[in-house]
Formats: structure tokens, sequence, C-alpha cells
């Protein structure tokens, strides 16, 4: 085993693997790429593509590999969204320095709690780290500490913060993205996909390097360590399981009437429970369309059911029982068990606003200026400084007293970090008192 042999920086007297220079670094907040080089096309791994482990006695030599390793650890999973019903990982990828890149199969191992406990000490390095962490802790496999690369650079006022893009601005280096939506159930996984699974952390550490320092340079560093710290106390927490996840489906807005809604509340159940059963993605069962149009109509028969777009497939005609026994069920329900609308946890779509309460809606303008114009003083989109459901929480319902301390209270009870708070609390204070009345 062999230390790793660094990728270069573009401002850096070195070649790339083919001999070329690299080209000169971009400034990281100059906005884009547009004057800068082409970047060079990154094909192929350091160390070429590693075939994924799939046995526990390979997975113990992973774990002395990386456990050898040194410095941060990048981590990426790839999951089968839009295929499966779950959001398991199938593939799990990691780099380290000293240790190279290794994929693991997840399907055939019990779980990932002995790489776990030999990494615990190590900082991870993801991109858009939100989107892996549950995945990777159904495996027993959770960071301690974390750096996001994608989150680091909308910290510090990058416009395009896809891995893609940030690799090409502040490396030099071009990624292939196409696989990204791919249906990595599929094995054996292609080599090309591999590949491409492998590229996916070989330039994480040093993206994390050039982020770090720009975050240090703009004073930035404390507000990521919350962020980061804030996204390592999440990844041990349920997925936040929503109240009638039927009101969700594409359309329901057209579909008038409580009888009508209940009937997309039969098919939408009777659909998710076939996915659960064939681990499949409900919209590969039947499409939301399709279930909101059987609402409108509410055939009555298979001949009516299957002129309707959406049911004339063979795998969804197979299952015209199932779709005709939802509408029959829901055609048969007592008025006392219809859907009927819940009381809204929190303030009402802003939209509303003005019609319901003037002055509130008054509030919500004064405050969101507020947020969109210290967001552009401090170089970072509005909605990474403070999450909007904070502001309308705040100004829906106000302390009763308003200051800095209230304001400041209110937001970290919703949810917001100190940083935000330092930087918001007293100027909402200031724009939340609603004005005197004129004469």
């Amino acid at each position: 085993m062999t230390d790793e042999a660094p990728l270069r920086r573009r401002d850096e007297p070195e070649t790339a693997g083919d001999g070329r220079p690299l080209p000169e670094p971009p400034d990281p907040t100059s906005g884009g790429p547009a004057s800068l080089p082409a970047a060079v096309p990154l094909t192929a791994p350091r160390e070429g593509t590693p075939r994924p482990v799939e046995a526990d006695s390979e997975l113990a030599e992973v774990v002395a590999k990386m456990s050898a390793g040194t410095g941060p650890v990048a981590v990426d999973a790839e999951r089968a969204s839009g295929y499966r019903y779950t959001q398991r990982a199938y593939l799990v990828q990691l780099r380290r320095a000293g240790a190279g890149t290794v994929l693991i199969d997840p399907l055939p191992l019990d779980d990932l709690r002995t790489l776990d406990a030999a990494l615990a000490e190590s900082e991870w390095v993801l991109h858009a780290a939100s989107q892996d962490l549950a995945c990777l802790a159904e495996l027993n496999f959770r960071p301690r500490r974390l750096f996001d690369t994608e989150l680091a650079a909308r910290l510090a006022g990058f416009e395009r913060v896809g891995l893609a893009a940030l690799t090409e601005q502040l490396l030099g280096y071009s990624l292939e993205k196409h696989h990204s939506a791919a249906d990595w159930s599929t094995r054996p996984l292609p080599e090309s996909w591999l590949t491409y699974a492998a590229l996916d952390v070989e330039l994480l550490t040093d993206l994390r390097d050039l982020l770090a320092a720009e975050l240090e340079r703009q004073g930035k560093s404390a507000w990521a360590a919350e962020e980061f710290a804030a996204l390592v106390a999440s990844a041990d927490r349920p997925p936040k399981v929503r109240p009638d996840p039927w009101r969700r489906t594409s359309g329901i807005h057209r579909v008038r009437g409580a009888r009508a809604q209940s009937r997309v509340r039969a098919l939408w159940y009777a659909r998710d429970g076939v996915a659960a059963r064939r681990d499949s993605a409900p919209g590969r069962v039947l499409p939301d369309s399709a279930i909101v149009a059987a609402a409108e109509q509410d055939p009555k028969d298979e001949r009516a059911l299957l002129v309707i777009p959406g049911f004339g497939g063979r795998s969804v005609r197979r299952l015209a029982r199932v779709w005709l026994d939802a509408l029959d069920e829901a055609r048969s329900l007592p008025d006392d068990e219809l859907p009927i609308n819940q009381p809204m946890d929190g303030p009402p779509p802003p939209h509303r606003w003005a019609e319901r309460d003037p002055v509130a809606a008054a509030r919500l303008a004064r405050c969101r200026a507020v947020v969109v114009a210290t967001a552009e003083a401090h170089n970072l989109p509005p909605e990474n400084l403070v999450s909007p459901d904070y502001v309308r929480r705040l100004a829906w319902s106000p302390p009763d007293e308003v200051s800095g301390q209230t304001v400041g209270d209110a937001l970290r009870g919703f949810g917001a970090r100190n940083w935000q708070v330092g930087l918001l609390a007293d100027q909402l204070a200031e724009a939340l008192p609603d004005p005197l009345p004129t004469a």
C-alpha cells in the first residue's frame, strides 16, 4: 500500500497524467468558469476502477486498509431512486489517502458496523450529505464529523454547487454525470458505472481543502461547523413521517369534493401496497396522473377503467381488480369517514396572507426584505441564511414582546443555528413591529 498521489491544483507546475500541463486555477468567487481554459476530462480513477467488495472477508481487508489511511475519508452512496420503493444504498464508495478507493456492495453484507468503528474518529467528506446519511445509517455507518462540499459551496457564495461544476471550476477537471439517475440495484453493475461511482469520491478531499480555505478566508468557518454538526446530529433521526401522504399526489388540486378525494386516497394506498411488495417505485406501478384521472371519472368496471390514460399497460391491466376494489371501497365509505381538511400546522401559504391577514402579510414582506439584504451582504443564498419556513412562522405569530432576545429564542426554537440568529435576530426584531396607524 502506498500513499495517495495527490491531484494537482491548476496553479501548480505539474502535468496531468497524460503529460499535458494543467490549466490555471479559477478565482473561487468569480461566479463561474466562463473565462477559464477547458477542463481536463477525468475518465478513470488514479489506481484504476476497483471491484466491489461483496464478502465479509473482503470487508475486513477494507477495514484494515481504511484504518491505516490518513486524513479525511471521502464517502458517497448510490441509490435506485425512481426504480425501487426503498431508499437503501446499493453501492458505497470510499476514498482515503494511503488507502485508495474502495467500492462496497452492501447487498450481500449484514452491515458496515466494523467499518463504522474503524472510521469513528475520522472526518467524512460528502457532497450533499443529507441525501446519503439516511441510507448509510441503515447500514450502521454514521459520521461523527463531516464536511459537506455542496453546503460549503453554498455558504461560500458559489452559484453552481453541483459536484461536476465545482470540480471543474476549482480543480480544473470535468466529471461525467450521465449515470447519476441509473438503476443502481442492477446486478452485475456495468464497468462504466463502477468507474463513474469511483470518480465521485476521487476529488472530494481535494475539493474539501479548497472550500475550507475559502470559508476561512470569508470568515465563515464557524458557520459551516454549525451546519455540519447539525447534519451529523440528524444522521440517526428516522425520516419524518408525513401525515396523509396521499395528499401530495401530483395533480390532486384538480380533484374536487371529499368523495373524489377518498378515491385518490384509496388508489394511493393500493398502489403503495403493490409498490412495497414489489420493491418498486410507486410511480412505476401506477402514475399519479392515472390516479387523479380515475378519481375524477370513478370507473365502475374494468372496461371503463382501462380506457383511462395510465391504466392501459400490461402490468397495470393485470392489477385491474386491485384498482377497482380500491374504488369500490371509497364508494362505500359513509360520509363521516371521508377525508377532511386537517388543521394546518403553522401559517397558511404566503399567497393567502394578504386576504386572511394583511397586517401579517406586511410583516412577512418586511422580514423577507431583511433576510434578502443580509444574505446579499454576506454573499450566500437567503435559504441558507435561514429557512423560509422559520421566517413565515415568526411573521405570522411574533413573540408577545418583540426584542432581539425573544426573536432569537423563537428562531432557535424553530431550529435556526446560532450563527443565523446572530446575523438576523436584532434586524428582524426591528422589522416585526407593525407601524402605528396614521390619522
